[in-house]
Order: C-alpha cells, then sequence, then structure tokens
C-alpha cells in the first residue's frame, strides 16, 4: 500500500542561498513527521539547488521540482502543489522557518470538529536588527467562521499562513495574475470556502526586509489594483448565496486601495519616469472603469476626497486636492505625511 503523507509543505526557492538551511532545518526537525516537503526550484542562480539536493539525499521527504524558467513564487508554488498528496497543504517561504512543533499544532487545531484552516502564529523577524516582535491578530477570537476570517484578511487583521484542507488548496491555487500581491487572493478563498478558521499555537517567523519589493517605491507597486481586480473576478465567479454581499464589501476595499495607490503616487511622482507616468495613468483609466459605483456605501462617496469618479481626469484632480489638504494637515499637525489613507498589505500569503 502506498503510504500518502498527512501535511504537504511547499516552498519556492529563488535564490535564498543566505537563508535556506535554517529554513529546511526547520522542516526536517519538526515534531509532527508524517509530511512531505515540496521544494521547487524557480532558476536559482546562487548555490540553493545543491543545497536542496543535499537536503533531499538525506531525508525522503524531500521532494525537488525546478522551473523551466523564473517565473515567481505563485507559479512555482502551483507547480508544488500538482505533487503535494497530502491531506493538508501549508507553505513556507524560502527565508522563512516554522517551529519545531509548528505542524503538530497545526495538526491537532485540524482535528477539530468542522476547522478546515488552522492559521499560525506569526512572529516578525526584522532582517536588519533581529529583533522578533508577534503580528498581533487584531480580533480577540481564536476561531472564525470562514466569511468572517475572509473579511479579516482583507486588511490583514488576520494574516495569511496557515495550514488548509489540500481539496480546498488544490480548488483555488496560487493567483499568478501578478508578480507580487496577487497571491494575497488565495489566502482569502481559502478562508472564505472553509467551514471554520483556528488559530494554533505552531509558530512560522517571518523575516522582514526593510528594502522588500513591497516597500520598495516602484512602478510594480501599482500592481496591487491588479491583484484586487483579479480577485473581483474570483469571487464574481463563485456560486455562493451572498455572493452579492461580498461583492458589495470587496469593492469598498477595492475603491479604498485605489484612493491609497494614487496616495503613493502622489508623494512619489517625482521618482518615475515619463513613461512610467504613462503606464500608471492608463493603469488607473482601466482600473477605474471597472468600479461599480452601486456597491459603495452611500457615506463613502460622499466623504472628501472618495467620490468614485471613474475617470482618471476627474478623479486625479480630486486627489491632488484632497492630498494637498491632506499633506498641509500633516504639518500643521506634526503628523508623519507618509502615513497611509487606509488599511495597508504588509503581511501576506
Amino acid at each position: 500500500m502506498v503510504h500518502h503523507p498527512v501535511i504537504s509543505v511547499l516552498t519556492a526557492v529563488y535564490n535564498a542561498e543566505p537563508y535556506l538551511r535554517q529554513c529546511l532545518d526547520s522542516l526536517r526537525d519538526q515534531t509532527f513527521a508524517d509530511c512531505q516537503f515540496i521544494c521547487i526550484d524557480d532558476c536559482s542562480t546562487d548555490q540553493s539547488y545543491s543545497i536542496l539536493q543535499e537536503y533531499a539525499r538525506e531525508d525522503s521527504r524531500f521532494q525537488l521540482l525546478r522551473t523551466p524558467v523564473n517565473s515567481g513564487q505563485a507559479k512555482a508554488r502551483n507547480l508544488g502543489l500538482q505533487f503535494a498528496k497530502g491531506d493538508y497543504v501549508a507553505m513556507l517561504d524560502a527565508d522563512d522557518w516554522f517551529s519545531a512543533d509548528c505542524l503538530e499544532q497545526a495538526y491537532h487545531a485540524l482535528q477539530q470538529p468542522k476547522v478546515d484552516c488552522a492559521v499560525l502564529q506569526l512572529v516578525q523577524h526584522e532582517q536588519s536588527t533581529h529583533q522578533e516582535a508577534p503580528y498581533l491578530i487584531r480580533d480577540t477570537r481564536t476561531e472564525w467562521s470562514g466569511e468572517e476570517a475572509f473579511r479579516l484578511s482583507l486588511d490583514w487583521s488576520l494574516h495569511g499562513l496557515y495550514v488548509v484542507r489540500a481539496d480546498i488548496h488544490k480548488r483555488f491555487p496560487f493567483d499568478d495574475a501578478c508578480r507580487l500581491y496577487s497571491d494575497d487572493n488565495t489566502t482569502r478563498l481559502h478562508y472564505l470556502h472553509s467551514r471554520k478558521v483556528m488559530l494554533c499555537g505552531g509558530k512560522y517567523f517571518y523575516r522582514k526586509y526593510s528594502d522588500s519589493m513591497t516597500n520598495a517605491c516602484t512602478i510594480r507597486r501599482f500592481d496591487y489594483m491588479l491583484a484586487n481586480l483579479s480577485m473581483k473576478r474570483q469571487l464574481e465567479r463563485l456560486a455562493i448565496s451572498n455572493r452579492e454581499e461580498i461583492l458589495d464589501f470587496y469593492e469598498q476595499h477595492r475603491w479604498l486601495n485605489v484612493v491609497g495607490c494614487y496616495w503613493f503616487y502622489y508623494q512619489h511622482r517625482s521618482a518615475f519616469s515619463t513613461s512610467q507616468h504613462e503606464e500608471i495613468h492608463s493603469l488607473f483609466s482601466r482600473i477605474l472603469s471597472t468600479i461599480e459605483s452601486h456597491r459603495l456605501p452611500c457615506s463613502l462617496k460622499w466623504k472628501l476626497g472618495y467620490y468614485p469618479f471613474l475617470t482618471y481626469a476627474c478623479f486625479s484632480r480630486m486627489e491632488d486636492f484632497y492630498f494637498a489638504i491632506r499633506s498641509v494637515w500633516f504639518r500643521l499637525s506634526g503628523k508623519d505625511v507618509e502615513g497611509k489613507p487606509h488599511g495597508g498589505n504588509d503581511t501576506s500569503s
């Protein structure tokens, strides 16, 4: 009889040599041993693949795959997902690591009635200082319905690191619509389709970098709007009873993010070239054309800076006026002008 592991862990690897051994050691040393560790090398140019081969020779639970071309974490993980044999699936980034009892704690939570997803305790490790701090989940409960977890995840009141039933994960693989941000959508769909989501005692250590792509001043920051549009399209295709209510809720979240992206543009527009300005304006125009203003609450529509003008000319004039006033107010009040007008996306799946 062929033995199938209980938990499969997906680790996409790209030039992770400085941290990879710590990651792989944390998998090898799990107190819950009935696992499959699928490591997908995404065309690394350093010694990452050699390190992976070393671990695979020493421990048969490690399965190695390689992508034909560098394609990003989401596509690499989806390749690994095709080979996942476990009843449950988790992901671990190549520069992060698990506590020794992480998967054991998650498994115990998943044995509780109707629990389909076990959320890990996230510990943020600041790489520059090596200081660690727990990620504060902005909800005092330890168990949520799938829809409650979905709503909490939109502004990362509930983060996106967990172990989930394999059939849910394979139904909703990683969204690879963008190189950045779109795999966040996967977390939300997993939560939404779970009967119950429970916080467990297993710890995920997340390595933070101040110069990461999600913090950098780059045109790719605006891909966040494309990722949000991809999420909306997926929600529209769902056959669930309260789909319209969820779409209303998500459209409000999406509109806040459009305004937030313009705030980033307002602050950093001098950093972009003429051709990049044209690309950014074109992207805003495209996204604005997809906004369904009838789904937005009146309380938001009539708030200064948030009226849903759906042409870029009107929208940009409104935002320039709003943020000019806002910047003056910040300076007069002594507050940080870098602050964002809405919830951010600092920690994702």
